[in-house]
């Protein structure tokens, strides 16, 4: 008896990168919305204390860690190489990001905060790749 091909290994690829990317920004934008309903947040625009910042920096790198490790964990081949593509793309949009809100206000966070978010992407995909790697390379899911 045959198996049934799976889908393309190009189409895996894309798979892996895309879910990773998904993961991090759907983590990041509903933990934003809940610590603004939440009240830990001010409404969104004003202004924030730094420590709110580094808050939110941090739980930003905890997805980015979390979603290049999924990108690793799916990937096809070269799990390394998905995660750091995923950390390229991360930091190609954090600049983007940081060209577009400098100086537009407290609201977008004190200058070292868009930086920090442009920064964070390749160190993200490498630690992620590298918990892929320690944990083992099974295939299994949960």
């Amino acid at each position: 008896m045959s198996e049934v091909p799976g889908p393309p290994r190009w189409l895996r690829r894309f798979g892996a990168g895309l879910t990773g990317f998904l993961v991090i920004v759907s983590l990041s934008i509903v933990t934003d919305v809940l610590m603004h309903n939440r009240g830990i947040f001010p409404p969104p625009g004003q202004p924030m204390s730094s420590g709110l910042w580094i808050l939110a920096a941090g739980y930003r790198f905890v997805y980015g860690v979390f979603g290049c490790w999924l990108a690793a964990r799916l990937a096809p081949d070269r799990p390394l190489a998905h995660a750091m593509v995923l950390g390229m793309l991360g930091t190609a949009l954090g600049v983007a990001g940081t060209v577009a809100t400098w100086g537009r206000g407290p609201g977008f966070g004190p200058h070292w905060y868009p930086i920090v978010v442009a920064v964070m992407p390749i160190p993200c995909a490498w630690i992620g790749a590298a918990l892929h790697t320690m944990w083992g390379t099974s295939r299994a899911v949960v």
